[in-house]
């Protein structure tokens, strides 16, 4: 490849030798944080079984999936994109392709608007108009109202922020009903109360590199206790609308005892990190199973 190739990417030194396809590839599928998708994935298929009390049919969930998929991957590229000058500061996010300039901005905001777009579309023509119109929304709402004027401005950037985060929840019940119900609510509340004990955890043990590239996460610009005693506030309201599902939902005995249980053990690991703060990361991988397996668990509930 010749140095003037649109295609060449100069790794973060310049004197080492031009980056071989495989690598490129690399770098441009790094851009859509694959293992925050995988997250996003897992809150679409149950609430979809839900809302068609049984399996939807394989296409559909499979057309929901590539959608929900190609709008998480432009919005991730995108938030890569603004991000680029403070993930240069960060020693969690300097190995991002864009911080090691594996990939050149423009490329990589062309290639966050064509997914973002390609997700629209996808949705529009094999799903619903509602599910592409709000996985759109999401993509929006993470790019510009968290990315741009929430993250680098207000404590409050992941509460409310964490709404784009939820909605895969709506996308895939809309996917399957062609509108929103109760039930779909309040599974969305759960993923957006569940994210800002998930992601303060993680801030908890990364406060230095936030406070070095001056975001005001909630662990840099206040007190430990105050960080703490959110942290057990919005896990404790999480639980309680998890169990509001059952009700609702009219969940059986294994989404109960599911919702129960996994909320004891979020609950004890929240108590854990009041007590000491080295534990935050404990409740981060904590909080990421809790996820996945209460959603399993409606999934569960509804085809036994």
């Amino acid at each position: 490849m010749s140095a003037s190739s649109p295609a060449t990417v100069v790794i973060s030194d310049p004197h080492q030798p031009l980056s071989t396809r495989r690598q490129v590839m690399g770098a441009y599928v790094a851009l859509t944080k694959p293992r925050i998708i995988e997250l996003l994935l897992i809150t679409t298929v149950p609430p979809m079984v839900l809302a068609a009390d049984g399996w939807p049919g394989t296409w559909l969930v499979l057309a929901t999936l590539i959608g929900g998929t190609l709008s998480a991957a432009g919005a991730n590229v995108l938030n890569n994109f603004v991000d680029r000058d403070i993930d240069q500061l960060m020693a969690r996010t300097s190995r991002r392709p864009l911080p090691r300039h594996q990939v050149p901005p423009l490329n990589a905001l062309r290639y966050g608007i064509g997914l973002g777009a390609a997700g629209f579309f996808w949705l529009w023509a094999f799903t619903n108009i509602l599910a592409a119109v709000l996985s759109t929304a999401a993509l929006l709402f993470y790019v510009f109202v968290y990315t741009i004027l929430l993250k680098r401005s207000t404590r409050q950037n992941i509460v409310i922020g964490g709404a784009a985060g939820a909605a895969p929840v709506l996308v895939g019940w809309a996917a399957v009903a062609g509108s929103l119900s109760l039930s779909a609510w309040i599974l969305f509340a759960v993923v957006f109360y569940w994210t800002p004990p998930h992601f303060w955890a993680l801030a908890i043990r990364y406060k230095d590199d936030y406070a070095k590239a001056e975001i005001p996460m909630l662990p840099v610009v206040a007190s430990e206790r105050a960080t703490k005693l959110q942290v057990l506030w919005y896990s404790a309201v999480m639980v309680l609308i998890s169990l509001a599902l059952a009700p609702v939902a009219d969940m059986g005995w294994i989404y109960l005892a599911a919702a129960i249980g996994l909320g004891v053990w979020f609950m004890i690991d929240a108590f854990a990190v009041f007590r000491d703060h080295d534990l935050a990361m404990r409740l981060f991988r904590t909080s990421t199973i809790y996820l996945a397996v209460l959603f399993a668990a409606v999934w569960i509930d509804v085809v036994v």
